[in-house]
């Protein structure tokens, strides 16, 4: 039985006993679910992303219909494109906080990419744009 917190559960993630899926939004991406959007009942939703290596990015304009998105990079480097902003390269220790809606295109990346995202809510639409 799952006791909850205020609409939140608790739990804790462990990088030596969760597997990263190439199941996600980017499939030159490998994604690990944190669980937050289980104990948040998406609410919110955290992942830690890493690149496939020697996959690239289509650099497709996109937007995502979100309240919140957070980017922390923790390994290597990737390229971002936002609208009225323009190219910004995110390294280890670099954090971005990408407005609702905000156009914006992935570059590109170094094979040993890692970063943190946080969402919310966890499940949310995508939309492909045209350049700002």
């Amino acid at each position: 039985m799952t006791r909850l917190w205020a609409n939140q559960a608790f739990t804790i993630a462990h990088a030596d006993r969760d597997s990263f899926e190439g199941k996600g939004l980017r499939p030159f991406f490998e994604y690990r679910d944190l669980g937050i959007s289980a104990a948040t009942k998406g609410a919110f939703g955290a992942h830690v992303i890493r690149a496939v290596p020697g996959m690239e990015s289509p650099a497709q304009w996109h937007s995502h219909a979100l309240d919140f998105q957070m980017v922390y990079v923790t390994r290597g480097w990737v390229v971002f494109e936002y609208e009225g902003s323009g190219e910004h390269t995110l390294k280890a220790g670099s954090c971005v906080l990408q407005p609702p809606g905000i156009k914006h295109r992935e570059l590109r990346h170094s094979d040993d990419l890692e970063l943190l995202e946080v969402i919310s809510p966890a499940e949310f639409e995508t939309q492909e744009e045209s350049a700002p």
